[in-house]
């Protein structure tokens, strides 16, 4: 399943009908929703599809007229794989693309140029390295942190230094950080947060849904905006598509916020429309900062539960790393649209912020983004995975990891790192769940344990190792998050909100259903080559 089907695994399956009703919302205006959305994205895939196989049946007409473009073809097709060969992306993405191309010259170049070129549209690239140079010297040198961190943490700060160095994003020192195990402690926070807002506020969400939970907080935004407070919301068109109809954006603007759509769904083939924005950023007054997993709808909150209980949580960032958040937000706000005036003060939104008054660890949010060469949600975790001695325990909704990613789980585990991974028991999504399960053997040889959660769906991307460095945002374990969409996540060393993501794993446990053993056991020819066709359809949607 593509993005052009439904972007990324969060939000592929229709929601169940509404048993609530919100202030300003009825059933019946829901389920018209939910409607909209669905025949939105069912024109405008049913248009790509024809498009595609327009091109192909075009060419291929053109080919029994001229016989010699056969041979232009396949000559075509090998310059590809050769290219494909020689881009610094990850192995198994190459192969997957080399062996579809190979296989089928005409229809595996033509879904290789919409949906396999990661970052291939230079106008947007260039768009945001220049709103990137606008925006980078409000992000403060983080010199002084990094040798503190040195002294403090040695065996880490290089996960530290990566980060700073290599993404732009500095470490913090003065920003106390909290754990929110459970999204309705959130979400009540969070209003908190808003209702004291003095000057702007920015909300960012892959997923918004036009029901009880974002009435919520709609009228806490109307409030702020009426009383003069600048309030933008941004949100991924695919992610949503399901849950608002298409006079959202406006209905936004005559409340006074302002409102803008990440990559809107057309019916047209479009390179970038493979990439998705799956981030979840609030920020107050350049003070405050939210993310994590859940996104602005009510299965996120336990007020339906399609899957069982939805277990999903976040973080809350008080000090000057909510600067980092809102150059993410800036950025991409900014780049999107190549028409929008150019922001001409910018400084207004970087205010200095006083440290706060107990220090609580190095806090450092940062970015990723596939119009970059660098993975850096995945480096991070794989920084986490080197560096740990005693555990590193992760939880994603879906575990569609490269080989990678698999060779460093289980060499941690040959040092004797206890290598722990929790996924849900309930599926939302039963062929990216058969993917997921299709990675465990593997991993259980190599000396990785499995849980699965059963009492419902976890959705919570963190991880946690030996006490001292923990991660949470918005990126699973899978292609998509690591290569395809803009992410974000918070990197945490010696943070009290490390031990409480510790504890959240401890009381995780006993909720699941360790499937380790069941594993163990040798695989048939038949699993072996299910296992195997699984794995390479993997990279391609």
């Amino acid at each position: 399943m593509s993005d052009m089907q439904q972007s990324s695994v969060e939000t592929s399956s229709l929601p169940p009908e509404k048993h609530h009703v919100g202030p300003h919302f009825s059933t019946q205006e829901s389920k018209a929703e939910v409607k909209n959305g669905a025949m939105r994205l069912v024109f405008a895939g049913v248009s790509i599809i024809l498009q595609i196989l327009w091109i192909i049946f075009f060419v291929g007409y053109l080919m029994f007229r001229f016989p010699w473009l056969g041979t232009v073809i396949s000559v075509i097709s090998l310059i590809a794989v050769l290219m494909i060969y020689g881009r610094h992306e990850n192995a198994n993405m190459k192969l997957s693309w080399m062996l579809l191309i190979m296989a089928f010259p005409l229809l595996g170049l033509t879904f290789y140029l919409l949906s396999g070129l990661t970052g291939s549209t230079p106008a947007m690239k260039r768009r945001f390295r220049q709103i990137d140079a606008r925006l980078a010297p409000f992000l403060p040198s983080d010199a002084e942190e990094q040798q503190a961190l040195s002294a403090a943490y040695p065996s880490v700060a290089g996960q530290s230094r990566y980060l700073s160095a290599r993404a732009g994003f500095p470490a913090y020192q003065d920003t106390k950080i909290s754990f929110f195990a459970d999204t309705p402690e959130a979400l009540e926070s969070l209003k908190a947060d808003l209702r004291s807002a003095t000057s702007f506020i920015f909300m960012e969400y892959y997923a918004i849904e036009n029901d009880v939970i974002f009435s919520q907080i709609r009228e806490i935004l109307r409030e702020r905006a009426a009383a003069g407070i600048e309030v933008r919301l941004f949100y991924d068109d695919i992610g949503s598509i399901f849950f608002i109809n298409t006079d959202f954006a406006s209905e936004m603007e005559k409340d006074g916020i302002k409102c803008r759509i990440f990559n809107p769904m057309l019916p047209l083939t479009n390179m970038f429309m493979n990439h998705r924005d799956h981030r979840k950023i609030t920020v107050i007054d350049g003070r405050i900062a939210y993310t994590g997993g859940y996104n602005l709808a009510n299965e996120y909150f336990h007020l339906t539960e399609p899957y069982g209980h939805w277990k999903d949580t976040g973080v809350r960032m008080e000090g000057s790393a909510a600067r980092s958040m809102t150059f993410m937000f800036l950025e991409i706000w900014n780049a999107i649209r190549g028409t929008d005036v150019e922001e001409t003060d910018l400084a207004r939104f970087f205010p200095a912020v006083p440290a706060y008054p107990v220090q609580d660890g190095f806090v450092q949010p940062y970015g990723d983004s596939p119009l970059s060469f660098e993975s850096i949600g995945e480096n991070v975790y794989l920084n986490v995975l080197h560096n740990a001695e005693q555990y590193c325990y992760f939880s994603t909704p879906y575990l569609i990891v490269t080989d990678q990613m698999v060779s460093s789980m289980t060499l941690a585990a040959a040092r004797g790192v206890d290598v722990r991974i929790i996924t849900p028991a309930i599926p939302d999504k039963k062929y990216t769940f058969a993917i997921t399960r299709s990675h465990y053997r593997l991993l259980v040889k190599g000396g990785v344990r499995i849980y699965e959660y059963t009492p419902g769906f976890i959705h919570a991307k963190q991880c946690v190792s030996d006490d001292m460095v923990a991660v949470c945002g918005t990126i699973n374990l899978d292609y998509r998050s690591l290569y395809h969409h803009f992410e974000d996540g918070v990197l945490m060393i010696g943070c009290s909100a490390v031990a409480d993501i510790r504890k959240d794993f401890e009381s995780l446990f006993p909720q699941c259903q360790e499937v380790t053993e069941q594993y163990r056991e040798p695989d048939n020819l038949f699993k072996r080559l299910g296992e195997t066709l699984l794995h390479f359809s993997a990279p391609l949607f």
